[in-house]
């Protein structure tokens, strides 16, 4: 029949024909109509009697016709498939990296899920947060992550001063004004803490993610090339069903 990758691709049109067919037979069993036929003729009793017209009416389909029909559709189809997880049983592939090995002998079904996987695993890492670059990190072994560089800023609070704008004289006092002035109070100690990774490593991870993937996919294709053994299943099976002897 050829290689899996070349089953694979005809598979899902015989599954398709298959589903068609069935469904179009089931439609006309339920039509009682197309499996009845008639034939009606008159004889007058006598030679000088009524002549009245014959009725026929033909069949239009015959239980066997379908079953025949659904029988050719659906055992090409259990052949395709068949041959299909038949082969899928034998494909298997290495999945390696730029000539390190990371599995060894995996089969295809298996691959196809690690190809699916990896996409929402990629997904993942694209969203991972990371620290922000504005900001001087250093890790921190002992609490398990990212601090930055303490860093030192004043509290100011407002205090009242008075300006004497003019000095008291004998007929006039003093005329003083009250302004308020920031002054230093203290000073606060920052230190900002992180949870999240460096961009670096970010990018690293997500790298190592895409050439797995790419592995897996290359290892996929591999494992699809072999050559895939007809297996004809679909006659005996549908044989038993409709009770058909060779």
């Amino acid at each position: 029949m050829g290689k899996l990758n070349q089953v694979i691709a005809v598979v899902a049109g015989k599954k398709t024909k298959a589903k068609d067919t069935l469904t179009a037979a089931y439609h006309k069993i339920q039509k009682a109509e197309l499996f009845s036929g008639i034939s009606k003729t008159y004889r007058p009793k006598d030679e000088d009697g009524d002549q009245l017209p014959s009725e026929s009416k033909s069949i239009q389909t015959k239980v066997g016709d379908l079953i025949s029909e659904v029988c050719d559709s659906l055992t090409d189809m259990f052949n395709v498939v068949a041959t299909q997880d038949w082969a899928n049983c034998q494909a298997k592939a290495d999945v390696s990296v730029n000539g390190k090995m990371i599995v060894k002998g995996v089969p295809v079904t298996h691959l196809l899920f690690l190809e699916k996987q990896l996409t929402d695993l990629n997904t993942f890492v694209g969203k991972l947060p990371v620290l922000d670059p504005s900001e001087s990190w250093e890790y921190n072994e002992t609490s398990d992550y990212y601090a930055t560089i303490p860093s030192e800023t004043a509290r100011t609070k407002k205090t009242p001063r008075n300006h004497i704008k003019y000095e008291a004289t004998k007929e006039h006092p003093a005329q003083v004004e009250m302004y308020y002035e920031d002054v230093v109070a203290g000073y606060w100690k920052t230190i900002k803490f992180s949870g999240a990774i460096p961009a670096k490593k970010k990018n690293e991870i997500s790298e190592r993610v895409k050439l797995l993937h790419e592995a897996v996919v290359k290892a996929r294709e591999e494992a699809n090339s072999i050559e895939a053994t007809p297996i004809t299943i679909g006659k005996p099976i549908l044989d038993f069903v409709f009770e058909k002897t060779s």
